[in-house]
């Protein structure tokens, strides 16, 4: 019998010229190498932005407190003449012009932050930015600063770590004021006489959590002197904002009273 000739391979394998099965191995390499690629530039990327970008911010952050130091030593604490015995609010500075020094103990020992005046990306990218029209430290009204949680130095990364009482201390140039988390016991729900919480996670749009009272009407009179940080939700999104708010111990000490600062800097 004529040997019987091998069937003609299917019109697709003629015209690649090469067999399916390999076709398909060729995609699945080139797919894996391109996922691969995809996951380096991934993971570059996020060490960029938690690592690069915060040894920026930390450059950024000795040169104003630098700026600060050589400012405050001029003596020159604010437009307002000084009451005895207690600190001076400052006047409203510039928008990119650092202020004040934050204090937060509960984040560690030597945690201190320059503030600067404005909340844009240009403010927060060099450190926590002070929302413009809000309370200057020490006054009546809300005193409200934001901060990034992830990058750009994550200041406040560990923002939820705020239990109820925690000192929050503000540094001025001729001293310092303590504010204290809201909350009772350990509840950071528990709301004050004014109905503010210690703690929210709100959406972006709650603008009323920057109000002279945090929750209510934008142009309602103050009615205690309130601290409102506020912070991307969660960790890596900014799809909520975590936000923490204190209200102010007491008149505040000066440096001639406390040239150390007050006993709140010091607490674990």
């Amino acid at each position: 019998m004529a040997p019987t000739s091998a069937p003609a391979p299917p019109r697709e394998w003629r015209r690649h010229g090469r067999p399916a099965g390999e076709r398909w191995r060729t995609l699945v390499s080139g797919l894996g190498q391109t996922l691969v690629t995809a996951g380096v530039v991934l993971l570059l990327f996020v060490a960029y932005e938690l690592w690069v970008t915060g040894l920026f911010t930390a450059h950024d952050q000795d040169r104003l407190a630098d700026q600060l130091a050589t400012e405050w030593s001029g003596g020159s604490p604010g437009a307002d003449a000084p009451v005895v015995g207690t600190p001076t609010s400052p006047a409203a500075p510039g928008v990119g012009e650092p202020f004040a020094v934050l204090h937060v103990p509960r984040l560690g020992e030597d945690w201190s932050r320059v503030v600067l005046e404005g909340t844009t990306e240009d403010q927060l990218a060099q450190g926590p930015g002070h929302y413009v029209g809000t309370a200057m430290p020490g006054e009546q009204g809300n005193l409200a600063v934001a901060g990034h949680r992830v990058g750009r130095g994550s200041p406040f990364l560990e923002l939820d770590a705020l239990r109820p009482g925690d000192a929050v201390v503000v540094e001025v140039a001729d001293g310092w004021f303590t504010y204290r988390v809201l909350g009772a016991g350990d509840d950071l729900a528990a709301p004050d006489p004014n109905g503010v919480p210690g703690r929210q996670i709100v959406t972006p749009d709650r603008v009323d959590v920057l109000a002279p009272v945090p929750g209510g009407a934008a142009d309602a009179a103050p009615a205690g002197a309130y601290l409102t940080l506020t912070t991307c939700h969660p960790r890596y999104s900014a799809r909520q904002r975590l936000v923490v708010h204190a209200v102010l111990e007491g008149p505040g000490v000066t440096r001639a009273d406390a040239p150390d600062g007050p006993p709140a800097l010091t607490e674990d």
